[in-house]
């Protein structure tokens, strides 16, 4: 069982900037591939981020040039930079766990993009 918390959500002008940490319990978290995923009010939720084991990198295509995706492995945590946000980032943004087997998700942290 791994428990995500995300933090450092909140409220930006457009522009601005944030990072989303989400660290998880347990330890075999070098062993899940990491993603971000966000879902705005009457929208699916969307994939933004992932990153592999191995620390290979991809983007949503509305966000390339403009996130970031990190992890720290020996500290169960993986980051979101988030630069140039606008209006149109504003969601609630959940971190994912997954391996070939299982995935975990996150309780959600709000970013909200407004001037």
């Amino acid at each position: 069982q791994v428990q995500l918390v995300e933090s450092g959500g909140g409220l930006v002008q457009p522009g601005g900037s944030l990072r989303l940490s989400c660290t998880a319990s347990g330890s075999f978290f070098r062993r899940y591939a990491m993603a971000w995923y966000r879902q705005a009010p009457g929208k699916d939720r969307e994939l933004v981020a992932h990153i592999a084991t191995g620390g290979s990198t991809n983007f949503a295509d509305s966000v390339k040039g403009r996130f970031t995706i990190s992890r720290d492995n020996a500290k169960n945590t993986v980051y979101l930079q988030m630069n140039s946000l606008q209006p149109e980032d504003t969601a609630v943004y959940y971190c994912n766990a997954a391996n070939s087997l299982v995935g975990y998700w996150g309780q959600g942290t709000q970013v909200t993009v407004s001037s």
